[in-house]
């Protein structure tokens, strides 16, 4: 056994730690409007990870991750808006991200890349609307309330 293999567990832990200690301290280090963006993020991310568990056939992990990217939808995106000041706008996003949801279930539920494609697309096209309206640089001064 060469030093490349007997390292490669430890040196997959080292960077999952590395990893997670990195995202703590943005979370811990972020403004509530940023704290959404990086819920966009790990949404996409997770998406991402189906799509490539879903090729290779890989049924569990392709269920964990369509699992936290739901999750991370509902728990923490959904979770945010409020509806009382958000109006109509919150309503319309509270409903897109059931959408979003509701095919990332199908996706799981029948394999069906296309349905990941529409979740996936959806959270890119309100995560881009949500940089350019929050993550500006001339908008941190302004931010009245941060919630989606």
């Amino acid at each position: 056994m060469t030093y490349t293999q007997a390292s490669n567990p430890h040196r997959r832990h080292a960077t999952q730690a590395y990893t997670r200690i990195g995202l703590q301290t943005q979370v811990f280090g972020a403004n509530p409007a940023h704290l959404i963006t990086l819920l966009f993020d790990g949404a996409q991310a997770a998406i991402s990870k189906a799509h490539l568990y879903m090729q290779q056939g890989n049924i569990q992990e392709r269920g964990n991750a369509i699992s936290k990217a739901i999750e991370i939808v509902g728990s923490g995106l959904k979770a945010s808006v409020n509806l009382e000041e958000g109006g109509e706008l919150a309503r319309n996003l509270v409903t897109v991200y059931d959408q979003v949801i509701r095919n990332l279930l199908l996706a799981n539920l029948n394999s069906d890349p296309d349905k990941l494609l529409i979740a996936e697309r959806l959270l890119a096209n309100l995560g881009s609307a949500w940089r350019t309206a929050v993550d500006s640089p001339n908008h941190h001064a302004a931010t009245p309330t941060p919630r989606a």
